[in-house]
């Protein structure tokens, strides 16, 4: 049990845990995510999810839109750089309609 539970201990400082320990140690892995970053989580050996805090989470989530590649295209140096961010969008012809 002691040789578990030091195992689980070392998977732990690691940033990688298996799902029983992530599970009864929830509240140091919400720690470690604050302090050390990204940890993963184990099942059977095999990583199965990362957990991450809810600013890298809202960080990540926003890229989606284009908005941090947009802003970076924004921050360039380069002065010859001219970029209409605009979206051009043709509006589809109207269909006829049977009711």
């Amino acid at each position: 049990m002691m040789a578990e539970r030091k195992r689980g201990q070392d998977h732990a400082a690691s940033g990688h845990w298996p799902l029983q320990d992530a599970k009864a140690r929830f509240s140091e892995l919400v720690r470690r995510v604050h302090a050390e970053g990204p940890q993963h989580v184990t099942v059977h050996g095999r990583e199965e999810v990362v957990v991450i805090s809810a600013a890298e989470f809202r960080r990540l989530k926003s890229s989606e839109t284009g908005q941090s590649l947009i802003d970076a295209m924004r921050a360039a140096p380069s002065s010859d750089f001219d970029f209409d961010f605009e979206p051009i969008r043709d509006p589809a012809p109207p269909r006829d309609v049977v009711l």
